[in-house]
């Protein structure tokens, strides 16, 4: 964290530089989240003060447009103080000045509710023991980590990567995915190396989405996104097929969107 004193120091896009990153800073603390070295320290005010002060600064920002000026104002006026969402606003609006938009992975993810130990972020997942997906051959890094963070978000046990899916570990993978390919881990199987449970596949032709009797625990396979799902593994999914109505001209999803409506209904089935 910078002294508020400094900041006045600085110049136009130095100081709006700056300034982003710490409120950025600010809003993982405020989450219980903050990365080693960058905890607010200061003990000459509290912390919603300080927060206060550098949003005060963002309004002498002599391109703030009046809009920007208005929501800052209204934020910092707001009782009580929300802390988080004053960090959020004048980031936003120092990011749109430097000419640059956060990116989905550079945005903070809320903790849980509250536990009852941990400042409430949860140390243990919850999920519904027995749901798995398989992702077989999965080209694209970034549908991959969007698996992973619908499978955590959504609760599922496990993930298996079939052995031609794109490494979860991958960059462009991990950061799509949120921390969630940390959090779930996976393994990488065959077909034949699946557990000794119900398996369907997620594939066109099948029985429509709200017809399709889920198992209480299975697995479901989602294919590549040219060539869907392969043949041996339709073979394997002897529980059956489900497919997702569609009546748009091209009729074509995005495996991460496809898997994502794919849970809800299964989850709202159990």
């Amino acid at each position: 964290m910078i002294d508020p004193h400094k900041l006045f120091q600085l110049e136009g896009g130095q100081k709006r530089r700056k300034l982003a990153l710490t409120f950025g800073a600010l809003e993982r603390d405020i989450a219980g989240i903050a990365e080693k070295g960058t905890e607010y320290d200061f003990t000459s005010m509290s912390r919603e003060e300080y927060t206060k002060t550098l949003v005060r600064i963002v309004l002498q920002d002599p391109k703030l447009s009046p809009d920007a000026a208005s929501e800052l104002e209204e934020a910092l006026s707001a009782v009580p103080f929300d802390e988080r969402r004053a960090c959020n606003i004048a980031r936003n609006h120092l990011l749109a000045l430097i000419g640059t938009f956060p990116a989905e992975w550079d945005l903070v993810i809320a903790p849980h509710s509250p536990a009852s130990s941990g400042g409430g972020v949860v140390s243990e997942r919850d999920f519904y023991a027995g749901l798995s997906v398989y992702a077989e051959d999965i080209r694209s890094p970034f549908n991959v980590g969007s698996i992973f963070r619908t499978a955590e978000g959504m609760g599922l046990e496990r993930v298996y990567v079939s052995p031609h899916c794109t490494d979860p570990l991958h960059p462009k993978a991990i950061r799509s995915g949120m921390g969630c390919i940390e959090t779930m881990g996976f393994e990488r199987k065959s077909l034949d190396e699946l557990p000794d449970v119900p398996v369907f596949a997620l594939e066109t032709g099948g029985t429509p989405l709200k017809d399709f009797v889920f198992p209480k625990r299975g697995i479901v396979i989602i294919g590549s996104e040219e060539l869907g799902v392969s043949p041996q593994a339709l073979r394997r999914a002897t529980y059956g097929r489900v497919s997702i109505p569609m009546k748009g001209l091209k009729a074509s999803l995005n495996v991460g969107v496809a898997f994502g409506i794919l849970v809800q209904a299964w989850i709202e089935s159990l």
